[in-house]
């Protein structure tokens, strides 16, 4: 039985003609595919377009958001699960494993990782130089001085340069994460972090993880409550609640794509920052036929970019639909100059989450 679904899904990576043999739903011809999706895709896959674009490839889609950190336990205790799609490449590689599935996991789409504030809050960081803005009216927010500011024990609102003007802020400057132990934004985080107060090295040993351990830890214990996926800080975001929120580029950008409200949000890139790889990984036939249309439809493609995302085999039609719009964003993160920190392996990850909490490397 293992070979013969083995010969299927090579066929199916082939061109597709092992798809017949995927058992349709009766009278309808449509392939019902069941997986888990990081939350930040859970409204890309309730789109109606989408739906109705996933049925002209044959699939019905039912996805279970979760986070993206811990999907792979998930992954591994839950039965008859077609495909997982976590939001960057550590959680879907260590889910090939468990699923004993040879093939590499292709990336549909990326987002890189960005902090979305409001305009007064971006002025008073930029009076502060830990902000900036170009010519082109692109902002970024200097990380190399957050962490240094965090190696001191952090700074309060009240000691910045016109902060005084707006009485909102007090207390400690703080970015808004998720919880680095369930989603991947908030360990991304970390992992950006930890690179910058190890002096630009991914940190690989127990050396490099004592050396950040206080880091980590100050820049997680001043956030208090964390939600246990992204669409949660953002949400609240728009809410009025966080000064600073890490989030999906992808979140931001398909406000104004949408033609929704955003108010006085301003996309600060990090200098140094993630560009997060949404990897699916496809345990049955069913499941790498979802993941051959998320990159080879057209139109899918089309509808990822509608929702801020860069579609891997087509990244332009971001910034087709970004340019000229507010906020503004960048057509890619290296071109802009951003620097890019590489993800520590998923057993550093582990214990850098565990220093974010404790304080301890052990």
């Amino acid at each position: 039985m293992k070979r013969a679904l083995g010969v299927v899904a090579a066929l199916a990576l082939l061109g597709g003609v092992a798809y017949a043999l995927i058992p349709p739903e009766k009278g309808s011809g449509l392939v019902t595919v069941t997986g888990l999706i990081g939350s930040e895709k859970r409204d890309f896959f309730d789109n109606p377009d989408v739906k109705a674009e996933l049925k002209k490839q044959g699939l019905v889609v039912k996805a279970e958001p979760t986070g993206s950190w811990t999907m792979d336990d998930q992954a591994r205790n839950t039965p008859n699960l077609d495909f997982a799609f976590p939001a960057s490449s550590a959680p879907a590689l260590a889910i090939q494993r468990d699923w004993a599935q040879k093939d590499s996991p292709r990336v549909q789409f990326y987002s890189p990782l960005v902090i979305v504030t409001h305009q007064p809050v971006a002025e008073v960081l930029k009076s502060n130089d830990l902000a900036g803005v170009n010519d082109s009216g692109v902002w970024t927010f200097n990380m190399d001085k957050y962490v240094e500011a965090l190696k001191k024990g952090g700074r309060q609102w009240e000691t910045l340069t016109d902060a005084s003007r707006h009485p909102e802020l007090t207390g400690t400057m703080y970015v808004s994460t998720t919880d680095p132990e369930s989603s991947s934004s908030g360990a991304l985080y970390l992992a950006i972090l930890s690179y910058l107060a190890n002096g630009k090295k991914v940190v690989s040993d127990d050396a490099g993880l004592n050396a950040v351990k206080g880091v980590v830890y100050d820049a997680n214990r001043f956030q208090g409550l964390q939600k246990v996926s992204s669409d949660g800080p953002f949400r609240e975001f728009g809410a009025g609640v966080n000064t600073m929120v890490f989030a999906y580029e992808s979140q931001a950008a398909a406000l104004p794509i949408q033609g929704k409200q955003i108010g006085d949000m301003v996309v600060m890139y990090p200098t140094t920052t993630i560009k997060t790889d949404h990897t699916l990984v496809a345990r049955t036939p069913g499941g790498q036929k979802l993941a051959d249309a998320l990159v080879n439809s057209p139109e899918l493609r089309r509808l990822e970019a509608r929702f801020g995302l860069h579609p891997d085999a087509e990244p332009d039609l971001f910034w087709n639909e970004v340019n000229g719009k507010l906020p503004k964003f960048v057509p890619d993160v290296r071109a802009a100059g951003l620097a890019l920190a590489p993800v520590p392996s998923l057993e550093f990850m582990k214990k850098l989450t565990t220093a974010a909490k404790t304080g301890s490397a052990k």
